[in-house]
């Protein structure tokens, strides 16, 4: 049973202290463990160094460079994907072609970019365009808002 008598400290948990400067025979005369001369020898010299070790890992770190705009990058359609999925007279917009599952239905804005052909008449409204590609939907007889 536990009892105030009865306990101890754990295994390993006390430690001797080590006297030094108590003759030679004892193993830590003379320099009492501190090596040789010089300013480490001294009480109060091994403070310095310490003090510098974060500065060496700041000036180690890499530089990151620029900046990471708060602004989330429109969803990239491209006009080969328009040709593939619409009709002729359908409306292009952010809904539409989220429902077609052709931008992830966390994005926001959607671009229209100039890759590919488009023969279909369509209209697109509130979505982005680049100029050729929107030049191109004009061009097919499409409309642009």
């Amino acid at each position: 049973m536990l009892q105030p008598h009865t306990i101890k400290p754990a295994a390993g948990s006390k430690h001797r202290v080590k006297k030094v400067g108590r003759g030679n025979a004892s193993g830590h005369g003379t320099s009492s463990g501190r090596g040789g001369k010089g300013q480490t020898a001294r009480s109060g010299g091994s403070r310095g160094l310490k003090r510098l070790g974060f500065k060496f890992l700041l000036q180690s770190t890499p530089k990151l460079k620029g900046f990471k705009s708060i602004h989330k990058k429109p969803s990239e359609v491209y006009l080969h994907t328009l040709e593939k999925n619409f009709n002729d007279g359908e409306v292009v917009s952010v809904e539409s072609l989220k429902e077609k599952r052709l931008i992830p239905s966390s994005s926001e804005h959607a671009k229209i970019l100039n890759s590919g052909t488009l023969s279909k008449k369509i209209v697109v409204s509130g979505v982005l365009s680049s100029k050729g590609a929107a030049e191109k939907i004009r061009s097919v007889g499409g409309e642009v808002k």
